[in-house]
């Protein structure tokens, strides 16, 4: 999903800068649509290179997106109060402390 948004943006602003360059420049030797063409695609397969990395990165999880928001809505919110967040944070901060000592 990600290379397939890159690519409809990279094709965009591919439009617009080569457009931008062939007006300022000229299209040079290639002429307008060759020239065009190159601005456009190379700038879609950047874009979709590094937006299906993002998508990947950030699908990277147990569950599918569909289940995963499934189970978001059905769940209750947690509601805790200053103190209780307090307590688990200082219990983490505890256990990271231990941790790095074990390590070190």
């Amino acid at each position: 999903m990600g290379a397939m948004m890159g690519g409809g943006v990279g094709l965009t602003i591919g439009f617009i800068f080569g457009g931008y360059s062939i007006l300022r420049g000229g299209a040079g030797p290639r002429g307008i649509l060759a020239t065009l063409s190159q601005y456009m695609l190379s700038s879609a397969a950047t874009f979709s290179f590094f937006l299906a990395i993002g998508s990947v990165i950030r699908n990277d999880a147990l569950l599918p997106p569909h289940l995963e928001a499934a189970r978001l809505q059905l769940l209750p919110p947690v509601m805790r109060s200053r103190a209780e967040g307090a307590t688990l944070i200082h219990a983490r901060w505890l256990a990271e402390r231990q941790k790095s000592r074990v390590q070190a």
